[in-house]
């Protein structure tokens, strides 16, 4: 699937947005319309450099607000500290460094690494993550768009069809991907739903992107993040690269105004010449009472564009849908908080002494199988020689014997210890919902695929628990996506939308004309006309549901067998559909409406085929009643009372026989005329109906 974008031409230029939402205007300042086209397109929203209200009063956001969003900032970031703490420590145990974890709480890693002590890093906590990022993959999802009403049908049907272009523009399975990483180890996924009128050279698009929850900031102690007063979005950007898009604020853009907490990186990373960049975004209410959004940005205390400074958003807002663009996506919910927590924090203490455990046990093990001896100091023993297993003759002073030299014999620990290990990770399996099974190997005796994929099935509660979750994110996101079409799809753009067989597309225009507000008609003849009229507006809504693109070869492996097996039972016989149906309303999988559709199908084709042979039953007597001449239903008239004129006696084609003699051939012969012989017989034979007794006398 692409996307292709059409700009329209008016008086032979280009009608450019240069800020999402705001038209060019004639008596706009050259300079300021180069800044609007040059914003920051690192920011969740491309920015323009801050203008007056056109009013020419004071701007409403201004230094005094900037600083007071830097202390609200200040304290959203004090509130989630120790989530960030988490986050940062769970990253650490994803990617295998625990005992630098667990060194850096201690203080004992260096002593540990100095000694030579061993600390093994299973990856059992890594394995249940990855497991689940492979269910969730093998479960992508697709969106449907279904109307509320009759009249916006072929409109849902259009945005059925686009909405997936504009996710996979968006590289939106990649982004589905890394969130599910986020997911499953800190618990919570951020998307961010921006418009973004860089793209597609100045047209604009969507724009879906991953937001780090290091970077996210919200109001402490709620836990719907659309119910948060303020919404901070930070990025550490280059001084140079803000200067190069801001050039009227060069030397004024240095400095932060929180600072943003780091993951422990393997490299280097240098943020010295950095600055922070911070996306505010803030609710406020009209005078209607309708919740208005608004966006501003800044460095430090620079203002660099504020939407309600500006005349188009002041009672508009920045997007017309009044929400937050950001969607979270949760694992595992928490009180007092939007976000949760994932598996690292649930599997962490059995890792962690599943790993002790086998530290102990790998270093019993090395000290068992390495030789140690006690020995005098008498016993003048040459301690070169006796290292140095190459020489074959270790020299010795005095006597020598058992009281002199002795072995250290060292205990091996007992089998219970590698049990309790084993119980450990068994535990891990269990609260992790990662059995073997889930991992493709089973027990003795387990060979067959289909069961196999049974037992997948059922051990993949959890995991189609979490995977259901995910989907309701994935229709607030497609919704604020509709949304956005619907606000700035002002230009007519054209998709190619592929088909369901390799290499068949076919191309959708679509802009947002029939998704927009619309004027309803008066109720009746010169209400318009009429004093305090207030026209009425319908706005189209649409409903979104989630369906999986099953990529998982044993779930398509099991439905191949369900398949057999219920061509084995019969359900595919017409003449048993009318149970098959009833056997299959009370059945639940994947793809039944097609397989019931099949059935009727079947069924309907027999019922015309039996329609059909009694039709042709009833043209065949009526052809026996002309002719005389059994047409299917027996033996011939002629053959009954002797066999045919040639002495074959042959069946007709209703009793299986030759087919001279069938109904074909019987119509044929109809359609030829009688002998003189054969019509006067058939005179002779007809009643005569001009008789006073009603009796049939032959002429």
């Amino acid at each position: 699937m692409a996307f292709f974008g059409k700009k329209q031409e008016q008086g032979g230029q280009v009608a450019v947005n240069g800020v999402p939402g705001v038209q060019r205007r004639d008596t706009i300042d050259p300079q300021a319309a180069a800044a609007l086209l040059t914003a920051n397109q690192h920011a969740p929203l491309v920015g323009a450099f801050r203008m007056g209200n056109g009013s020419g009063t004071s701007p409403r956001i201004g230094k005094e607000e900037i600083a007071k969003a830097i202390d609200t900032l200040t304290r959203y970031k004090q509130g989630k500290a120790n989530l960030e703490n988490r986050i940062v420590e769970d990253e650490l145990w994803w990617e295998l460094r625990h005992w630098e974890a667990i060194g850096r709480a201690d203080g004992s890693r260096a002593k540990k690494i100095a000694d030579g002590s061993p600390q093994p890093t299973s990856a059992w906590l890594f394995n249940s993550i990855t497991n689940k990022h492979a269910d969730a993959m093998d479960n992508y999802p697709e969106p449907v768009v279904l109307p509320r009403e009759r009249s916006d049908e072929e409109s849902a049907k259009v945005l059925s069809s686009v909405l997936p272009v504009v996710l996979e523009y968006n590289d939106y399975e990649q982004t589905y991907s890394d969130n599910w990483y986020e997911k499953l180890k800190h618990g919570t996924a951020a998307y961010g739903v921006f418009w973004n009128s860089q793209k597609e050279n100045g047209l604009g698009d969507i724009d879906i992107r991953e937001i780090d929850l290091l970077k996210l900031f919200w109001e402490p102690g709620v836990t719907d993040i659309q119910k948060s007063r303020n919404l901070f979005i930070v990025d550490l950007v280059d001084e140079d690269i803000l200067e190069q898009q801001y050039p009227q604020y060069k030397g004024k853009l240095g400095g932060s105004a929180v600072d943003v907490k780091q993951y422990i990186y393997d490299d280097t990373v240098d943020v010295s010449n950095k600055s922070v960049v911070v996306d505010w975004y803030y609710k406020t209410r009209s005078a209607s009472g309708r919740s208005i959004l608004h966006y501003a940005k800044f460095v430090g205390d620079t203002l660099l564009f504020a939407s309600e400074n500006e005349p188009e958003y002041q009672e508009r807002g920045w997007y017309d849908h009044g929400e937050y663009p950001v969607v979270l996506d949760v694992l595992f919910p928490e009180k007092g908080t939007p976000v949760g927590f994932g598996y690292v924090a649930i599997c962490k203490d059995p890792q962690l002494y599943i790993d002790k455990l086998s530290a102990n046990i790998l270093e019993n093990s090395m000290m068992s199988t390495k030789k140690r001896f006690f020995a005098s100091n008498n016993t003048g023993i040459n301690e070169q020689e006796f290292l140095d297993w190459s020489k074959p003759i270790v020299h010795v002073e005095g006597e020598l014997d058992d009281r002199r030299l002795k072995e250290i014999v060292t205990q091996p620990l007992s089998d219970i210890y590698v049990t309790v290990a084993q119980m450990k990770i068994e535990e891990m399996k269990d609260t992790a919902s990662n059995r073997d099974v889930n991992s493709g190997s089973t027990g003795s005796g387990v060979t067959a695929a289909a069961a196999i994929a049974a037992l997948q099935e059922a051990g993949n509660k959890t995991s189609r628990d979490m995977i259901s979750a995910s989907y309701r994110t994935h229709v607030k996101i497609n919704s604020l996506c509709i949304e956005l079409i619907r606000q700035f799809y002002d230009e007519t753009r054209s998709f190619r939308i592929t088909g369901d067989t390799a290499g068949s597309y076919q191309f959708v225009d679509m802009n947002n004309a029939a998704i927009k507000e619309q004027e309803m008609a008066p109720l009746y003849p010169g209400q318009e006309q009429e004093d305090g009229y207030s026209p009425l507006f319908r706005k189209p809504i649409f409903d979104i549901k989630i369906k999986a693109q099953k990529k998982n070869p044993f779930s398509r492996m099991e439905q191949n067998e369900r398949a057999k097996e219920l061509y084995g039972l019969g359900f595919f016989n017409p003449e048993r559909a009318q149970e098959a149906m009833g056997a299959l309303e009370m059945m639940e999988f994947e793809g039944k409406d097609k397989v019931l559709e099949q059935v009727r199908n079947g069924q309907t084709l027999l019922n015309i085929c039996q329609q059909l042979s009694q039709q042709l039953d009833q043209m065949a007597l009526i052809i026996q009643a002309l002719t005389g001449k059994d047409m299917g239903l027996g033996m011939s008239a002629g053959e009954s009372s002797g066999g045919s004129a040639k002495g074959g006696g042959t069946v007709t084609a209703g009793g299986g026989g030759n087919t001279k003699d069938g109904l074909a051939s019987g119509i044929m012969e109809a359609q030829t005329p009688m002998t003189d012989y054969g019509t006067r017989l058939a005179k002779r034979s007809t009643p005569s109906m001009d008789t006073k007794s009603g009796a049939a006398t032959p002429k």
